[in-house]
């Protein structure tokens, strides 16, 4: 890979999908994930509501393995959730905003999830942001540095990277709001962020609703996950991946 794509001479860059992150997270002084369908999300309502996340980079037996050795519930896929009786622990953020009685969770998921246990190994600090934090994240990382925002995207059938919309607006909006602290020195990739978000930024919801990765989600009947995705600015925790591989509120 090319040094330049690490966009090495800006102090905020921004790029796609794990090998995007590896890229730019490199000499970075902290990471910011973003994946607003929906595992930064999701992981905002449970870290929020005192639940220990633990992100993973597989979902299949591995998962469940790691799950019983760190103590944790594993969470299920949205579909899985709904043969379970009663409040189910997914990846479904409105899912996950009814369960009780749970204390940490893995959480595993092929886009976001995979990203930040990818970048924990490599030694980068590693904060969860979507647009229900947004602000409270640029606030926690605008001192750190080096900054490296990185749209998680989705994947094609064939398993290549789907930019989607939804996580271009959501590092934008990150982005948007290191601007108006004043933070400067955007790579010109983090500059069509930040204007993608300022673009939408008075009508997000209707925006996240009618773009691909929405609409795929409420065909399928999850009309709730799109709309608590949809939230700007309605908490100020901010998940930050611990030495341990756990996500918790930063102080």
């Amino acid at each position: 890979m090319n040094q330049s794509h690490g966009q090495p001479a800006y102090a905020v860059r921004f790029e796609w999908g794990p090998t995007g992150a590896r890229a730019i997270a490199a000499g970075a002084d902290v990471a910011v994930v973003v994946d607003v369908l929906s595992f930064t999300t999701t992981l905002s309502v449970a870290v929020e509501r005192g639940i220990e996340v633990l992100p993973f980079a597989w979902k299949d037996e591995r998962a469940a393995a790691y799950a019983a050795e760190r103590v944790a519930v594993l969470a299920v896929g949205r579909f899985e959730a709904r043969d379970v009786d009663g409040p189910a622990v997914s990846l479904s953020p409105a899912h996950l905003a009814r369960v009780s009685g749970v204390q940490r969770i893995v959480l595993p998921s092929p886009n976001g999830s995979s990203i930040c246990a990818a970048l924990a190994e490599g030694g980068a600090a590693v904060v969860g942001a979507c647009l229900r934090n947004r602000s409270a994240v640029a606030r926690h990382v605008a001192g750190a540095g080096t900054i490296a925002v990185v749209a998680a995207g989705e994947r094609w059938p064939d398993g290549s990277l789907r930019p989607g919309v939804e996580d271009l607006w959501g590092a934008g909006a990150v982005l948007a709001a290191l601007v108006d602290l004043g933070v400067t020195d955007l790579s010109p990739e983090a500059r069509v962020a930040e204007v993608a978000y300022r673009g939408v930024e008075e009508d997000v919801a209707s925006q996240v609703l009618g773009c691909a990765s929405g609409r795929e989600l409420v065909e399928a009947g999850f009309l709730d996950d799109v709309g608590i995705a949809s939230e700007v600015d309605v908490t100020g925790v901010v998940p930050v991946l611990a030495g341990d591989g756990v996500f918790r509120a930063a102080d």
